[in-house]
């Protein structure tokens, strides 16, 4: 397949050289000059069969391209999509937040998408085409959307070693507000409330590390991310708060220790059952409805079918529901 990739980030450069690798036809475009010299130099130096085209213009990477994957910060999206005016190929993206990109991409034959990897580290230096192996890429499905297109996506992410989680741009949006981004504002919280206190940073060790690896991402990233999905991060940000409060109310009570022992427990207990177990794989038919219900238990597309008519997906074991 001939494939643009518009964005030579880590995400963008990741899916670049992944797709190389596979044997697909890649041509890649950044804003930044530095960033394409850089991409250049390492298609020069990839080991044969994984090269890739960096070319000057989005026209240019445009030109022979079947499939085009937007790898841009939400902010730059409207530039980049008004230079797709006319393409008639297919569209895909990795943004973070899928409401708004649906709502700006038009008419064109766009399926979202987002693979739910990445580092505390940016930049096309920081690209590695195994990214994305075992990772979670949601695609969604709207009543807009092609199956036929949605599936060929699938095949194409599942054939990187991704697993294709199906869902609709809103229930994205809310369930990543919990888990993504909500979790880069705590630990941009956490983090400022050390910052000033070198005897805390010296003692600091694997919960604080943990606990704060994403506060190093570039802030710019952070508030594109949190500020375009903040219909959906407050809320999910006024329950973790609440937990909070609930906390600080304990530390208040006369025996700290026994109030805070069954507020604890439900978290204990969660994060022991995280991640979920995959239950046997099963073929399902290819259609919308059976995928969205496959996601919205938390189960995945692990392949698809050659005739793109079944797929073959998991359920976590917990789940005992066919569809």
């Amino acid at each position: 397949m001939d494939v643009a990739v518009i964005g030579l980030g880590l995400i963008g450069g990741s899916v670049m050289q992944a797709l190389a690798a596979a044997g697909h036809r890649v041509v890649g475009f950044d804003a930044d000059p530095a960033t394409r010299g850089t991409a250049r130099t390492a298609a020069a130096r990839a080991r044969s069969g994984a090269r890739w085209q960096v070319a000057g213009t989005v026209r240019d990477a445009l030109a022979d391209a079947g499939l085009v994957v937007l790898a841009v910060p939400l902010p730059a999206l409207p530039s980049v999509v008004a230079e797709l005016r006319g393409f008639d190929g297919l569209v895909t993206d990795v943004t973070s937040v899928k409401k708004p990109v649906l709502d700006l991409i038009g008419d064109l034959n766009y399926v979202g998408g987002h693979p739910m990897a990445g580092k505390e580290t940016s930049g096309f230096r920081a690209a590695d085409p195994r990214l994305f192996d075992g990772c979670a890429w949601v695609l969604c499905l709207e009543e807009r959307t092609s199956t036929a297109d949605w599936l060929l996506l699938a095949d194409l992410i599942t054939q990187l070693g991704a697993r294709v989680v199906p869902t609709t741009a809103a229930e994205h949006d809310r369930a990543v507000a919990a888990v993504s981004h909500v979790p880069h504002l705590l630990a941009a919280a956490l983090t400022t409330a050390v910052a000033g206190d070198p005897l805390a940073a010296a003692l600091a060790a694997g919960s604080f590390r943990d606990g704060t690896r994403v506060a190093a991402s570039r802030p710019e990233l952070i508030a594109a991310m949190c500020g375009g999905n903040a219909g959906a991060v407050g809320p999910a940000l006024d329950q973790v708060l609440k937990t909070l409060d609930d906390l600080r109310a304990a530390l208040e009570s006369p025996d700290p220790v026994s109030a805070l022992r069954p507020l604890l427990a439900p978290a204990s207990a969660a994060r022991g059952a995280w991640p979920p177990v995959p239950g046997d794989e099963a073929e399902l038919p290819a259609r919308s409805d059976v995928l969205l219900r496959l996601g919205l238990v938390g189960g995945w597309v692990v392949a698809v079918d050659r005739d793109r008519r079944k797929v073959v997906a998991k359920r976590p074991e917990t789940d005992r529901n066919g569809s």
